[in-house]
């Protein structure tokens, strides 16, 4: 049985405490937020306790941490955690400063601490099926890959001046993604943004609506297209283009019911955001987390992952700013 202590009782910790609790093989002992109210009552819930950072990392029962808290605290509880010795579930990004990632995974390194990025898409059962299936050569070797990612309706403004723009908040799944499908890191990102759905967003100095071109060194593409809009619920689709055939992993709805009628075919609308969308994902998430620890394997999305996409996210916005493509370093 591990012992987690979890830091953020938000909409995302919820999730994450929830399925610590269903778990079999894991325990919520300690849960940390900066609004001690809803520490409480999400301890309270799962049969922990409400702590502060000092006492979680400070009791020997704890074997790992689950960082859900906002951004702007990941990269300081990373490096408390690695120093305190526990392994370490992070939630996308690490940081929105690339050099203060690099300051977290030296850290991190120099304990020596197992450490997962919580890329959650990876866990989806659909699109981790099209990507064994890729891995297989179900489609020969990949040369495109095409990314749709809306939400339902966009976040409050408050949310958008803190999150550290589109590409870092957002379209950081869709580069992790993209990494993952084509099988080879990007070397040139090339971005295009609008404000499509919100002028606030606009004057908040965020886009709304992008589409982003990526290109590794063997010439395979990537197109990612995202929207903080999509009027008939939450979008979430991939095809891979290859040279023996496509894969395509759609959107899930409620059922599968279809109507056909006089007027028209009708079928459900896909789920309507990401916490229905991604309920699986996140328990598979966790358990591969646990699978990783208990058999001594590398975690299957590392803080290098992490690192990767931030690298993608800042070029994209870089080559939105300057008008013209933007190359990777190695």
């Amino acid at each position: 049985m591990l012992h987690f202590a979890q830091f953020g009782a938000g909409r995302i910790g919820a999730i994450h405490a929830a399925n610590l609790a269903a778990s079999g093989r894991a325990r919520l002992r300690h849960v940390v937020d900066i609004h001690a109210p809803a520490a409480e009552a999400l301890a309270a819930k799962h049969g922990a306790r409400a702590s502060d950072t000092a006492a979680a990392l400070a009791d020997p029962e704890v074997g790992a941490v689950l960082i859900a808290s906002s951004t702007d605290t990941h990269a300081e509880l990373v490096i408390a955690a690695a120093r305190a010795g526990r392994a370490i579930f992070c939630e996308k990004p690490i940081d929105l400063s690339l050099a203060r990632v690099d300051a977290c995974l030296a850290e991190v390194r120099k304990a020596g601490v197992p450490m997962l990025v919580g890329f959650n898409r990876r866990f989806d059962p659909d699109f981790s099926e099209l990507q064994r299936r890729i891995a297989a050569g179900a489609i020969g070797s990949v040369e495109q890959v095409v990314i749709t990612s809306r939400d339902p309706g966009p976040p409050s403004v408050a949310y958008i001046k803190v999150s550290g723009g589109l590409f870092r908040d957002m379209t950081i799944h869709d580069f992790d993604m993209a990494r993952w499908m084509l099988g080879e890191e990007p070397v040139e990102v090339f971005a295009q943004g609008a404000n499509l759905v919100d002028p606030a967003i606009g004057a908040a100095g965020d886009i709304d609506s992008a589409m982003v071109l990526l290109r590794t060194a063997s010439g395979r593409m990537a197109h990612i297209n995202n929207s903080r809009r999509a009027s008939y619920g939450y979008d979430q689709r991939v095809e891979v283009f290859g040279s023996a055939g496509r894969l395509i992993a759609g959107n899930r709805t409620p059922t599968t019911v279809e109507l056909a009628d006089a007027r028209a075919v009708t079928t459900d609308k896909p789920l309507h955001f990401f916490l229905e969308r991604y309920a699986p994902a996140y328990r598979i998430e966790l358990d591969a987390f646990l699978d990783a620890l208990a058999n001594g394997t590398p975690m299957p999305v590392g803080a290098q992952d992490g690192r990767q996409a931030l690298v993608l996210a800042d070029a994209a916005l870089r080559s939105l700013q300057e008008g013209r493509p933007v190359k990777i370093a190695a």
